[in-house]
This record gives structure tokens, sequence and C-alpha cells, in this order.
């Protein structure tokens, strides 16, 4: 958080809050005895805000996190350097507000109103005089029908955010991180995207004809033009080759012909909920925001495909291969990454875990899912939502878990590295 240290930071509660509100409601009326609401560098987490007026208040490197301002109106507020990471901003108004240096990671910020906010470097230094150090960051944050319409949000972070929807008419965002960022049918008509990060930003749907080509690199987005080869210009009907491909299954190859989706884009189906597609190959095939709850996809090849928001919640998936595959705000509840054994004596007995190395499960929710002798090597994993999941004997060399959730997780006999050696994590030990 960006705060200034100097400074003890002040804890209100909800009553406290409630009164300072009221005085700011009638300073906005011109009532007298009204007051503006100053507070700096308060401890305001997890208060309610809710539907309140708090035009032109300031907030000045106030810890917001986890707080209520759905439906509330911050237009021209003064939120400098506040952290606001998983606040709800839902519907609010913060139009032309000052959020420079914020951090508003993992946030709610779906249909809000940016327009002609702020949303440049800023932050403190130690002393407490202004620094423009700190980025505004949305990374993970659900930005989805938001208005940024003219804001100024040039070198603000947009990893793995949410955007579908998002009016960035004549915004400038000259020098963002939109890495892995979700823009399907954004308006950027008129948006400043000169030096922007769009390394597997999904832009499907998106109008960028009025944007000059020196302006906007697409080459590494996901777009209408680059998203693979329909699954609707299949020479058959994909029910008709899953039909064959159960039969290659079931006869061992004899019979049948083995599905090849690699390349494809699966997006214009749907979903694929409760198919039975049993050791598909699908290598760099588009599947994000598809229904796949409760597919059947165990011992198949999925590397480099794209399940970006997906729902697999239950999906059967032991034994699967999905090398540098993309799940960020994928639903993976209860979902099953097993290893599969083969073979009967002992001679011949192995086992095959589910491969994970170098993918992305930001954000992702992998509760209560069982991934006994999973390799997640190198894998980022930053915000992952682990609870409770069965990671006996996985092997986390070189992931990256910022903020990883691991509570009521098994990690008896897991392997994690931090900044020495490799070592062994016992559950018991924790």
């Amino acid at each position: 958080m960006t705060t200034q240290d100097s400074e003890e930071i002040e804890k209100l509660t909800q009553e406290q809050l409630d009164a300072m509100v009221s005085l700011h409601v009638r300073f906005l009326e011109g009532t007298l005895g009204g007051r503006r609401a100053v507070l700096k560098n308060t401890d305001l987490r997890g208060l309610s805000f809710q539907g309140k007026d708090m035009r032109q208040a300031d907030f000045t490197a106030c810890d917001l996190s986890g707080a209520d301002l759905s439906n509330a109106n911050f237009s021209e507020a003064k939120l400098y350097a506040c952290n606001l990471t998983d606040a709800n901003l839902e519907h609010g108004d913060f139009t032309r507000s000052d959020l420079r240096g914020s951090i508003i990671e993992s946030a709610n910020l779906e249909n809000a109103n940016l327009d002609k906010a702020d949303l440049r470097v800023g932050g403190f230094a130690a002393e407490g005089m202004y620094d423009t150090g700190q980025h505004v960051t949305f990374a993970g944050a659900n930005l989805s029908g938001a208005k940024l319409k003219g804001s100024l949000a040039n070198n603000a972070n947009f990893c793995d955010a949410i955007m579908t929807d998002v009016d960035m008419s004549g915004a400038d965002i000259r020098g963002a991180d939109l890495t892995g960022a979700d823009l399907s049918n954004a308006k950027v008509e008129g948006c400043k995207f000169k030096g922007a990060n769009l390394e597997a930003t999904i832009m499907t749907g998106v109008d960028t004809s009025s944007i000059s080509e020196l302006e906007i690199d697409t080459s590494h987005a996901v777009t209408d033009e680059n998203a693979g080869t329909s699954i609707k210009e299949l020479d058959e009907p994909l029910s008709e080759k899953i039909k064959s491909h159960i039969k290659w299954v079931a006869s061992a190859g004899k019979e049948g012909t083995k599905l090849d989706l690699s390349n494809f884009d699966m997006r214009p189906l749907g979903n694929l909920k409760e198919e039975k597609m049993t050791a598909v190959k699908a290598v760099h095939t588009q599947f994000s925001g598809m229904n796949l709850y409760k597919v059947q996809m165990q011992s198949a090849t999925l590397d480099e495909s794209d399940f970006r928001r997906c729902d697999m919640e239950e999906a059967d998936m032991r034994g699967t291969s999905f090398k540098k595959a993309r799940f960020s705000h994928a639903k993976l509840k209860g979902s099953n990454f097993e290893p599969l054994m083969f073979g009967q004596g002992e001679g011949t007995k192995r086992f095959n875990p589910c491969d994970f190395e170098g993918a992305s499960f930001t954000y992702a929710d992998l509760s209560g899912c069982k991934l006994r002798m999973a390799n997640f090597k190198n894998a980022d994993l930053t915000g992952a939502d682990l609870s409770d999941a069965d990671l006996r004997e996985a092997d986390f060399t070189g992931a990256k878990m910022d903020q990883t959730n691991l509570e009521g997780a098994n990690t008896e006999g897991a392997t994690f590295e931090q900044s020495g050696p490799v070592f062994k994590l016992k559950a018991a030990e924790e």
C-alpha cells in the first residue's frame, strides 16, 4: 500500500464513518454545520459507503481494501495512493476522480463510471512527499461494462483484468500493461495505445479501424483475425467427430479417428458441458469464456490452450498436459486433476500426473480441486484460490504465488521454492 510511512494509521468504525458522511452531505447541500470529508492515511478496511454521496471528498492514502463503494458517488473525489484491493466499486461514479498511484487489484468495478478519471502514476516517498513511482494497478480487477472515456491511464497495470464491453473512447493508456486482459467488445475509438503491452490480450469484437497501425500493435493479441480457425469450419459436425473419437478411444485406436482440435477457435459453440472427450488433442486452442462444466478430457494434450474465464467446475482432467495453458479467472472448483495410473503389475505400473508447467492460473478458483502430484513448475498462481485443494506431492518449483490462497489445502510432500534451496513443505509442520 502506498501510504505515508511516517504517520500512524488511524482506524475508523462504521459508526464514526457514518457520522462523517452525514456531515459531508450537509457540506454538499450547503447546510449549516456541514463539513467536507477529509481523511488521510486512515484505515477504512471493510467499511461501507454503499450508495453514499462522497463527491469532492479527500481520502488520500487511505486503506479501503475490501470496502463497499458500490452505487456511491465519488466524482471529483481525491483517492490518491489509496488501497482498494478487493473493494466493491460496482456501479460507482468516479468521474474526474483522482486515483493516481492507487492499488485497485482484484476489485469489482463492473459498470463503474471512471470517465476522465486520473489514473496516472503517484504515491508517497518515505518522507511523506509526493512521488511518481507507483503505477495504478487494476490487475485481476473486474471492469466489465465500466466507463473509462477520456481517462488518463498511461502506464497503468491492467494485467489479467476483465474489461469486456468497457468504453475506453478517447482514453490515454499509452504504455499501459494489458497483458492477459479481456477487452472483448470494448469501445476504443480515439484511444491512445502507443507503447501499450497487448500480449495475449483478448480483443475480439474490438473495432480498431480508427486507430493508426503505428499507435497499436495487436500482433500478440487474440483478435477476430488470429483467434484460430472457427470450429464451424469443420468438414463435418463436431458431434460426429466426437463419436468417432470415442470409438477410437474404446478400441485402442483400431476403429474411429482421434480428435485433433489444435489451433481451432471453439468459442462459437458456446459450451461443451459434460462432453466426453477423453484423450483429445487440442494444442493452442481457444476455449476462453466457454461452459466446460463437468467436461471429461482425461489423458488429453491441451498445451498452450486458452481456458480464461471458463466454467470448468467438477471437470475430469486426470493425467492431462496443460503446459503454458491460460486459466486466468477460470472456475475450476472441485475439478479432478489427479494422476492416471497405467499398467497392472509392479514392474509396469506408472503414474501420469497433470502437467501445468509454465501455465497461468492468475485469479482462478481452484478450491477443492484434486491436484495430487501435479507439476506447477514456473506456473503463475498469482491471486489463485487453492483453498481445501489436495496438493500432496505437487511440485511448485519456480512458481509465482503472490496472494495465493492455500488455506485448508493439503500440501504434504509438496515441493516449493523460496529464496533459498528447494525444500519439502508438510501440512503437519505448518
